[in-house]
C-alpha cells in the first residue's frame, strides 16, 4: 500500500469528482450523475476506484453534487448488487450475502459538496477528511486509464513540487499543458483549459498533491479547478507533469461511451487491473 511523504503507514486517500452531469451522453445520463453512467455492468466511477484499488489504494473521497444521493444509494446497496443473497420476507426482513467480494475493504467517504458547485470549490469541502494524509490523489469521475499509479506517486514523491499532474497526448479538447524542464521531469509553465488550438500534452487528470494545495484554493464554489488553482500553480513552478504515453480515455459523448462498452465487451479494456 502508499505509505505517505513521511515514510509512514498512513495510506494515500484518492478523491473522485463526483458532481457532474452527463449533458452530452443523450438517452444514456438523462436521469443519472455523470458518475454512474455504465460500462458493461458497473458505472464508470468502479471502473476508476478499481484502478487505485489495484495500487493498494482503497480509501476515497467522493465530492458529489447532482443527484448524489443516487451515488449514495448505490454504494449503500452494493454487496446486495454484487453478491448471492437469500432474504426472509417476515417481519424481521433478514438478508444473508453469500458472496465475498474484493471490495469489501473498500472505505468511501460521499460527501454532500452542493449541486452547482465548480471543481475547486468540492475538493476545498472535502478538506476536512484529507487532514490525516500527507498526500493524496485527486481525479476525475469520467474518465478511465492503463496508468500506473505507483509509479505515478513514486515520481510525486522524487520531486518537491506541491502537486503532480498526469500529462497525455491524445488529440482532444482539454487543459494544455505547456512545460519546461527541472532537472530530469517536466514542470508545466502554463496551464490553459480547453484553448481553441492544441498542441503537446494535455491535462490528464490522476493528481498527487500534498497539503501545500491549501494555499490555492479557497471556499469559492464558483472556481473550477482548472482554472485560477491550477494556472497559479504552474506559474508558481509548482505543477511537475508525468507523462502517460499508455491509454487514456475521458466518456464525455455518446461515441465515447459507445467505445468503452465496446472495449470492455470484447474484453479489451486496457484500464482493467
Amino acid at each position: 500500500m502508499p505509505r505517505d511523504a513521511l515514510g509512514g503507514d498512513r495510506p494515500m486517500k484518492v478523491v473522485i469528482f463526483c458532481g457532474g452531469r452527463g449533458t452530452r451522453i443523450k438517452d444514456v445520463a438523462d436521469d443519472i450523475p455523470k458518475p454512474l453512467i455504465p460500462i458493461g455492468d458497473r458505472p464508470i466511477l468502479w471502473h476508476i476506484m478499481m484502478r487505485y484499488a489495484k495500487y493498494g489504494m482503497k480509501d476515497f473521497v467522493l465530492p458529489l453534487g447532482y443527484k448524489g444521493w443516487l451515488i449514495k444509494e448505490f454504494f449503500l446497496n452494493y454487496q446486495y448488487f454484487v453478491s448471492d443473497i437469500t432474504l426472509s420476507l417476515d417481519r424481521n426482513s433478514q438478508v444473508a450475502v453469500h458472496d465475498v467480494y474484493p471490495e469489501q475493504d473498500w472505505r468511501i467517504t460521499l460527501a454532500e459538496t452542493g449541486i452547482e458547485t465548480q471543481t475547486a470549490g468540492r475538493l476545498w469541502r472535502v478538506r476536512k477528511y484529507l487532514e490525516d494524509v500527507e498526500l493524496f490523489c485527486v481525479t476525475y469521475g469520467d474518465g478511465v486509464s492503463d496508468i500506473d499509479i505507483g509509479a505515478l506517486i513514486e515520481f510525486h514523491k522524487s520531486h518537491d513540487k506541491i502537486g503532480t499532474v498526469t500529462g497525455v497526448h491524445p488529440a482532444g479538447r482539454f487543459g494544455v499543458l505547456e512545460t519546461s524542464h527541472d532537472g530530469s521531469f517536466p514542470v508545466a509553465t502554463t496551464f490553459s483549459e480547453k484553448p481553441q488550438s492544441l498542441g503537446g500534452m494535455i491535462n490528464g487528470g490522476f493528481f498527487v498533491f500534498d497539503h501545500r494545495l491549501w494555499d490555492y484554493l479557497s471556499e469559492d464554489a464558483a472556481m473550477p479547478f482548472e482554472q485560477e488553482p491550477l494556472k497559479r500553480l504552474a506559474r508558481d513552478g509548482q505543477l511537475a507533469v508525468y507523462e502517460h504515453l499508455g491509454f487514456w480515455q475521458p466518456m464525455d459523448t455518446l461515441r465515447e461511451w459507445k467505445l468503452l462498452n465496446s472495449l470492455w465487451k470484447s474484453n479489451k479494456a486496457p484500464w482493467m487491473p
